[in-house]
């Protein structure tokens, strides 16, 4: 049993955005792709899917998790390349709830004071819409910028801050990440090309 990660864009970013502990189970490589959407043009020049994966809680899809990297994607140091990680939701969240539950989840990727998290919440939360079950949310992690939140093509959102992105990606990307299982799942072409 583990606590549920978020997804996100992103996450993600789910019903494990709001649950404070929960247990989650991710399903195998073969059924993701199953179950998720077919692949979608990129989000970003010279990527690839470098994975996918489902996050389910209590044997309910929470959301659907894609993640595409440039070639020689190095795992270890993913705040410094660029990415673009899609949550497509199963169930319906605010952008507040989203935004409260990514803070929690970062602060296991890194310390940051509390006024920081205030700032960043405030930001995230001004940066997010509402989901709906079967909104698709794309966050762009941009090295040394910030973050680019996209909706149905278009930019809804963003936080221009490195550090928020480096540590909000990392809910998902760090192997501090509290769902070591989805991030083996999206990670998964980056570790059969030799990658960790």
């Amino acid at each position: 049993m583990k606590n549920i990660a978020t997804t996100a864009l992103l996450a993600s970013v789910g019903a494990c955005f709001y649950l404070n502990s929960a247990v989650a189970q991710v399903v195998s490589a073969a059924q993701a792709t199953e179950t998720v959407q077919p692949a979608a043009a990129a989000p970003l020049s010279g990527v690839r899917l470098a994975g996918q994966g489902v996050l389910r809680f209590l044997g309910f899809e929470i959301y659907r998790a894609r993640l595409w990297v440039q070639p020689g994607f190095d795992a270890d140091n993913y705040g410094a390349q660029p990415l673009a990680l899609e949550l497509t939701y199963q169930r319906n969240f605010t952008a507040e709830a989203i935004a409260k539950r990514s803070i929690e989840e970062m602060r296991r990727v890194g310390s940051f004071a509390p006024a920081q998290a205030a700032r960043w919440q405030q930001a995230l939360q001004a940066a997010l819409p509402d989901v709906k079950a079967g909104d698709r949310l794309l966050g762009i992690h941009q090295p040394g910028v910030g973050a680019v939140f996209k909706m149905a093509g278009r930019v809804v959102g963003e936080v221009p801050d490195a550090e928020f992105s480096r540590l909000f990606f990392g809910i998902w990307l760090s192997p501090q990440t509290s769902e070591p299982g989805l991030r083996q799942e999206l990670l998964a072409a980056t570790r059969t090309a030799g990658q960790p």
